[in-house]
């Protein structure tokens, strides 16, 4: 039974992977600077490695709005937020798995008459308005630098092209790595809480967590969808909604990725507090939305004539539409199985 409940956390992930996930690669795809085969296996790599050393960072923010308990309603929210990205995935609109994750919390809220913690709804909410302006903003800025310097230094063209292709991969390594230590929380957040923390050793040489455990299944359900099903939707935020060259292709990966690492680094939160800084929240941010930020900041930059803004307002729709759908499903979902199952959807609080 137990396989049986996570098997919609790796549907999440596998939907992560082919609508998220891809946008760390796709601005390289689409402008034909790095092979898909290429992308999707480093890609799929660093994620599983991001998923299991820096996983956890997110996971409390996630647990603070509602602390789904029984592993039967880790289920239910899971596929509700998978069933939501996969309508939207083929639709081709690079969704938030994040906003569908939180939908789905917030419908086992509504359903088991919890409440809603507010503080964390509105530090997450506010992530899904300040990661497309940061990464806007890193990418106008970072457009800039590069522009000014590909024109003092004159780089031959065939030296700028080797150069750009491995940029794109090494920093799309570190995309990777982000993206999984920050979206592992939306993946298997929803069942730590549900299962006893243990530790276990692994053959003697080191300790692994329960939690580590899920990341690294969630990381590898993350990976599998990149392969897999992530090619429509690089497309649609690397070449349909605005026209990238390598360059631009490479200052958009750079500044998404760092958007993510912000919001999934304990370190730095930890570093920030103890020099008396205000700390970023470590909080499951949306890559389609770093990305989306980060393509239309260039575009802005160089005066914003070629933006399909049609697609655009089609992208936040989506945006919209995906918390209301999954909290919907959620809902729903979590009726029939309490109802007509007799599954467990919530146990007492200790």
């Amino acid at each position: 039974m137990t396989l049986l409940f996570l098997s919609s956390g790796l549907f999440l992930g596998w939907s992560l992977g082919a609508n998220d996930a891809a946008n760390i690669f796709g601005t390289a795809v689409a402008t034909r600077m790095v092979k898909f085969r290429t992308a999707a296996l480093v890609c799929a790599v660093f994620v599983v490695i991001g998923a299991v050393v820096s996983g956890s960072g997110a996971v409390a923010t996630l647990g603070h709005l509602g602390a789904v308990n029984a592993i039967g309603a880790s289920f239910m929210v899971a596929l509700a937020a998978a069933l939501a990205v996969l309508w939207m995935t083929k639709a081709s609109l690079p969704v938030s798995v994040s906003q569908a994750i939180v939908g789905g919390i917030v419908g086992w809220n509504l359903f088991t008459g919890s409440a809603t913690d507010m503080t964390a709804l509105v530090k997450i909410v506010s992530t899904w308005i300040v990661c497309p302006l940061l990464s806007a903003a890193l990418a106008a800025l970072f457009f800039l630098a590069a522009r000014s310097a590909l024109r003092r230094t004159r780089v031959h063209i065939l030296e700028l092209d080797a150069l750009t292709r491995l940029l794109l991969i090494v920093v799309g390594a570190f995309g990777a790595f982000s993206l999984g230590a920050n979206n592992v929380a939306n993946v298997m957040g929803v069942f730590v809480n549900a299962f006893p923390a243990s530790t276990f050793s692994v053959f003697g040489l080191f300790d692994i967590t329960t939690a580590q455990v899920l990341f690294l299944i969630g990381g590898l359900a993350i990976g599998s969808g990149v392969v897999s099903y992530s090619r429509r939707v690089m497309m649609t935020v690397g070449k349909d909604l605005f026209k990238l060259t390598p360059v631009t292709a490479l200052v958009v990966v750079l500044s998404q990725s760092i958007v993510l690492f912000l919001f999934a680094s304990e370190r730095l939160q930890t570093w920030l507090l103890s020099h008396g800084l205000p700390a970023i929240p470590l909080v499951p941010v949306s890559s389609s939305q770093a990305v989306i930020g980060a393509v239309i900041g260039i575009a802005l930059i160089k005066g914003g004539r070629n933006v399909r803004f049609g697609l655009l307002r089609r992208i936040a729709g989506g945006w919209v539409a995906t918390p209301v759908i999954a909290a919907l499903i959620a809902f729903l979902g979590l009726f029939f199985l309490q109802n007509v199952f007799g599954v467990v959807v919530q146990y007492p609080s200790p």
